[in-house]
């Protein structure tokens, strides 16, 4: 039995990605492959990031593997139906099993199939692809009885299985199968563009919160944790096999527990773990102590989500913190010594332009290092598309587009909240800016420019949109 997973992701062909820079491992489908091989079943993984389409075209036909496993996401999914395209349009893979898995294919399971897929696998994929393997090897006879799947019945029907239960015990998987890929050319490309090599780590699945427009189509809203033990173990492992600078843990929210951070930070000093990392969180789970264990675990920046300066539209999301508390943790951990980031989004329903004020105030306020900018969009299947569905403006075929590219009637145009970004980036720029004693005057005045552009379009769109 020859398996093989991909997720197409193709970094050339990410033109922001190249600009940014910082690409991260598909944990997700090392974890499959670790599983598998852990289960006695070899298998190999084709890293697209620094492929081509071409070069993946030709590992499949010359390996013709018995089965294909696709990680699936927003980003990939055009990239995943070019693949399926490929493999099913060629006669030397015609026994090849196309199978599914990911976030973006719980919602959209009937369009896949019908653009060519064998299986979606809905929820964690480890148990169901091991299950789905030892099926399509002749070694169990009943599809029916393997739960989380999607397919086709013999009469071209959709079958939907029971739904798989969560592995409850995460400490049971194998760690990342991370010698399947050329972690190098992950090194390289961070240190020629940060002057630092990072590595991804995952510690949790699920996420036990309900913000609108977060998915949570493969894990659930759950909170299930690796032992801190564990944890450090996989840490130490890659600080001995590796020369890695970073750590990004990959995780929702990494300080939801204080008792399992403790145990990490107890962990990583008996061990004397010398990794520097960085990690997500919300401002509710945060406090001075927890500050502290974060500086003594060897965190040197740390993202407090926030989505918006004004509690009006945090409340919209059903984000339940208070901004006045996002802000003071923000401040909290520079203080503290830590870099400190955090997101924005704009664009939600009902957001106005006062709520754009307060974001600005919010950004000048917190102050952060650094922070993200994005323009609110619908995932299907979350609360936010159900809300949102009946003012889609305009929707193209599924087959060439993605949920990302859905636009929806707001309180202003799309174009009004792209110049919005613009204006909120050049009016922090300012204020950034005027920090600086030696050089600041002329950058101060190129963004007042900018920021003055930025504010009439917004004032045009306003009025003609």
């Amino acid at each position: 039995m020859q398996i093989l997973f991909t997720h197409g992701y193709f970094l050339a062909e990410d033109a922001r990605e190249l600009e940014i820079m910082k690409p991260y491992v598909p944990l997700g489908i090392l974890y499959l492959s670790a599983y598998c091989e852990e289960n006695g079943y070899d298998n190999e993984v084709f890293d697209s990031t620094f492929s081509t389409f071409e070069m993946l075209s030709e590992q499949l036909l010359q390996k013709k593997p018995d089965v294909v496993g696709i990680y699936t996401n927003l980003m990939t999914k055009l990239n995943v139906l070019k693949i399926i395209r490929m493999i099913k349009d060629n006669e030397t893979l015609k026994k090849t099993k196309v199978v599914l898995g990911g976030p973006e294919v719980r919602n959209h399971a009937k369009n896949f199939l019908d653009y060519g897929a064998d299986v979606v696998v809905v929820g964690e994929g480890e148990k169901t692809f091991l299950e789905l393997v030892r099926y399509f090897e002749g070694k169990t006879s009943d599809i029916k009885s393997i739960s989380g799947i999607v397919y086709r019945g013999e009469n071209g029907n959709i079958i939907t299985n029971s739904e798989r239960e969560k592995i409850r015990d995460i400490d049971t998987l194998p760690i990342p199968n991370r010698k399947k890929v050329n972690l190098r050319l992950y090194f390289d490309a961070w240190k020629k563009s940060h002057g630092e090599s990072a590595i991804s780590v995952s510690t949790m699945r699920g996420c036990p919160y309900t913000c609108k427009w977060c998915s949570r189509a493969v894990y659930g809203q759950s909170y299930r944790r690796r032992s801190a033990a564990l944890v450090v173990d996989e840490l130490a492992h890659i600080q001995a096999s590796y020369d890695v600078d970073t750590v990004w843990f990959v995780d929702d929210v990494f300080t939801i527990s204080h008792k399992w951070l403790a145990e990490f930070s107890e962990e990583i000093q008996k061990r004397k773990i010398r990794l520097r990392y960085e990690c997500i969180t919300r401002a509710d789970r945060m406090n001075e102590s927890v500050i502290s264990l974060l500086r003594q675990s060897g965190c040197f920046r740390v993202w407090i989500g926030a989505e918006s300066g004004s509690q009006r539209v945090i409340d919209a999301m059903d984000r339940r913190v208070q901004v006045e508390q996002v802000r003071e943790m923000i401040r909290a951990a520079r203080r503290a010594g830590l870099q400190a980031g955090t997101f924005i989004m704009v664009g939600y329903p009902g957001e106005t332009e006062e709520d754009l004020k307060e974001t600005i105030r919010h950004l000048k306020d917190a102050d952060p290092d650094l922070y993200t900018i994005t323009v609110a969009y619908p995932i299907k299947g979350t609360p936010l598309y159900a809300e949102v569905e009946d003012r889609f403006i305009s929707q193209l075929p599924w087959e060439s587009s993605t949920d990302r590219m859905i636009d929806f009637k707001r309180t202003f145009s799309r174009k009004y909240y792209d110049h919005a970004i613009r204006w909120i980036y050049n009016e922090i720029a300012i204020h950034k800016s005027g920090k600086i004693k030696i050089g600041s005057f002329r950058k101060i005045i190129v963004h007042k420019i900018k920021s003055m552009i930025s504010r009439n379009l917004m004032r045009w769109e306003k009025a003609t949109g």
